[in-house]
């Protein structure tokens, strides 16, 4: 238990550290931000996501600060402007940490995608309360031996979840908007390509509380202020826009 306490100590204590440190308190593209619709600059020349999302093997692990599926050698891949991302890991923010209009939502899933060079883009899915979201379903037992594990198990510690449906992950992409920010957790690098999904998915109130049970105290309200846009450009990806441009 106290070995427990102790990994979650200094994990908290290192992300202290990476907030004043790094580009988290001094980057001035930072991430997540407030998106405006009618400020968003519609982009003829932006392409649908091509998202190779199939089934794949997968670890889930609480970080202290969010609950992440990871991905090793996944052959999961997303097209960001001709180039191929392969997806790593994904993890949740509670609320939302993107907002629309000023509005905020009850959920943000980030999917982050690396290429063999270090560039990340990383799709966003905002959820509301409302039906059940088939997704977690996949993982519900794994959230439940998370959160019952509590103090005996090592923060970091991944559990094997098994063969995970990506599939249901792709739908939604017929608008979306992009911006060049951050990530939004220590070190906080920049130049990350973000891609917003406009339709929002729902879940439950109790599987939005399951999946943020295995975290501690605060940690269960992970998500990173607004930042500043600071001139930056934020795009908008329409495909019924561009079908009847192009008619």
């Amino acid at each position: 238990m106290a070995t427990a306490k102790k990994s979650a100590f200094f994990a908290a204590l290192l992300y202290v550290c990476f907030l004043v440190n790094h580009a988290c308190d001094h980057g001035i593209n930072q991430s997540p931000i407030d998106i405006v619709k009618d400020e968003a600059v519609y982009n003829l020349q932006l392409e649908p996501l091509e998202r190779d999302y199939t089934a794949t093997n997968a670890t889930i692990v609480d970080n202290v600060f969010n609950i992440a599926l990871r991905y090793n050698d996944t052959a999961e891949t997303v097209k960001v402007g001709g180039i191929k991302y392969k997806l790593k890991q994904l993890h949740w923010h509670s609320p939302s940490e993107h907002t629309i209009n000023g509005q905020r939502f009850a959920m943000e899933l980030h999917m982050v995608h690396v290429t063999d060079d270090g560039n990340i883009t990383v799709v966003a899915i905002l959820y509301r309360y409302g039906k059940p979201d088939p997704f977690l379903f996949q993982i519900k037992d794994q959230l439940a031996e998370l959160y019952s594990e509590g103090c005996k198990a090592e923060k970091g510690d991944p559990l094997p979840v098994g063969v995970v449906d990506m599939t249901e992950l792709k739908q939604g992409a017929d608008r979306y908007y992009r911006y060049v920010g951050s990530l939004t957790a220590p070190p906080c690098t920049e130049n990350v390509i973000w891609n917003i999904l406009a339709e929002v998915r729902e879940m439950t109130k109790e599987q939005a509380v399951d999946l943020m049970a295995p975290l501690e105290g605060s940690y269960r309200r992970n998500s990173r202020p607004l930042q500043a846009l600071n001139g930056r450009m934020v795009q908008l990806y329409d495909r019924s826009l561009k079908i009847r441009k192009m008619l």
